[in-house]
């Protein structure tokens, strides 16, 4: 765990639930913040500046899907998702609004800690984890060399450009295209991207990289219905085809 302790804000409206992982995460070192609305969670947000969120999705008046759409407008914090909804299309949707990760309840308080402490590791260093392919480690990388509007990646800056304007990634898209990147040519598969980027393969689901391949595709391709950069191999995987 970090020196400083991590600020944590739980978003759960069951008190006895709230009260519970507040314990239990205060135990594992984190400063934790409560909301029990959604709206309260929207302003401790802008007001508290938390390194991480565990959101419950059923809030009431403002659900956790409007409170990740929301938070995800102007903030990269890393966010969880720990719900009963385990529906797919649940699952689903929540990562598309903008969770990086998502635990179904009932849950062992070690595995939420488990995947926080992830998410932790991956924001101490934004960089690809380095797979055989990234031997050396460039400061810039042209993806698409647009002559109006260059794809640029900058791994160290943790930083990707078209042209001026720097893309709005979250800390696992970034961390997905610097895998991909950092293997450019290869494919990589679902279960080797999870290990790589999510870094609890174990745990994980391959509907994780699916959905945030997509969410990828809408910031880096020139046209995500028809990506060039990002590609799908059928039955194998993902592989990053620099243009």
């Amino acid at each position: 765990m970090d020196r400083v302790s991590p600020r944590l804000l739980l978003v759960e409206d069951d008190d006895h639930i709230r009260m519970s992982l507040r314990w239990a995460l205060e135990d594992e070192g984190y400063q934790v913040a409560e909301a029990a609305s959604g709206e309260d969670a929207c302003r401790s947000v802008a007001t508290a500046a938390p390194d991480l969120m565990l959101v419950d999705l059923m809030l009431g008046a403002m659900d956790g899907f409007q409170v990740i759409r929301e938070v995800r407008r102007a903030h990269d914090l890393p966010i969880v998702v720990v719900s009963a909804r385990a529906d797919t299309h649940d699952i689903v949707a929540a990562l598309e609004a903008g969770a990086d990760d998502y635990v179904t309840k009932p849950f062992q308080v070690k595995e939420v800690t488990a995947r926080l402490r992830a998410l932790r590791r991956r924001a101490g260093g934004q960089g690809g984890s380095g797979g055989e392919g990234a031997a050396e480690r460039p400061t810039e990388l042209v993806l698409d060399p647009d002559p109006v509007a260059p794809l640029v990646l900058r791994p160290e800056r943790g930083t990707v450009h078209r042209g001026q304007d720097q893309l709005p990634l979250t800390l696992t898209e970034f961390r997905l295209l610097c895998e991909l990147a950092a293997n450019a040519g290869r494919v990589l598969s679902r279960q080797a991207l999870l290990e790589r980027v999510w870094e609890h393969g174990f745990f994980g689901d391959e509907r994780l990289v699916d959905v945030h391949v997509r969410r990828l595709r809408t910031k880096v391709e020139r046209d995500p219905s028809a990506p060039t950069l990002v590609v799908t191999v059928r039955g194998l995987g993902y592989r990053l085809d620099p243009q």
